[in-house]
């Protein structure tokens, strides 16, 4: 590993202050229900306490964004993750769901600076859905996200120390478990 490379997102840890929100859609609730569990499972490993993770439902994927900016916009929060189901159907409607979510998600990132987590499957089948979504399964989407969350906070946290601005981003996410 470079001297300078920053730590895997498995080592990082959360301070004891950081909330993050989590947006789930209901259509599918029992495999984005599992991508949550999953993602409560790794953020606890990575030090967030059990109360600090605020959860709202939401129909699916489409409405998503709307909750997320509604989430991100909240003082509190540092990170909100994202989880959906999008399959494919008979018409092009999964690909238009699918990129609206995504490319709104983007955009309420950037505009509020704050990271917004990606966990809106787009998959063929059920059934390779139910393979990306269960806890311990090859793909654990749910894990992924909430180890991407610990790391893009504490990639911005980076960005503050090199900057030497005093804009708090990433709200001091640590590597190695210190404090």
């Amino acid at each position: 590993m470079a001297r300078n490379a920053p730590p895997s997102a498995s080592s990082l840890r959360l301070p004891p202050d950081v909330r993050l929100g989590a947006v789930v859609s209901t259509f599918h609730h029992d495999l984005t229900g599992a991508m949550l569990s999953s993602a409560r499972a790794a953020l606890a490993e990575a030090g967030l306490a059990e109360d600090a993770l605020h959860v709202v439902e939401v129909p699916g994927a489409f409405e998503i964004p709307i909750v997320a900016r509604s989430l991100a916009m909240r003082g509190d929060l540092a990170a909100v993750l994202c989880f959906g189901i999008v399959i494919k159907g008979e018409t092009t409607h999964d690909f238009h769901i699918a990129s609206a979510a995504s490319h709104a998600l983007q955009r309420v990132s950037l505009d509020t600076d704050k990271p917004m987590l990606m966990g809106i499957l787009t998959c063929n089948t059920l059934e390779q859905a139910r393979e990306r979504a269960m806890a311990g399964s090859k793909h654990d989407k749910g894990r992924e996200v909430a180890h991407a969350a610990v790391a893009v906070l504490a990639a911005l946290e980076r960005t503050r120390e090199v900057g030497g601005t005093n804009r708090k981003a990433g709200f001091g996410v640590r590597a190695g478990g210190g404090q």
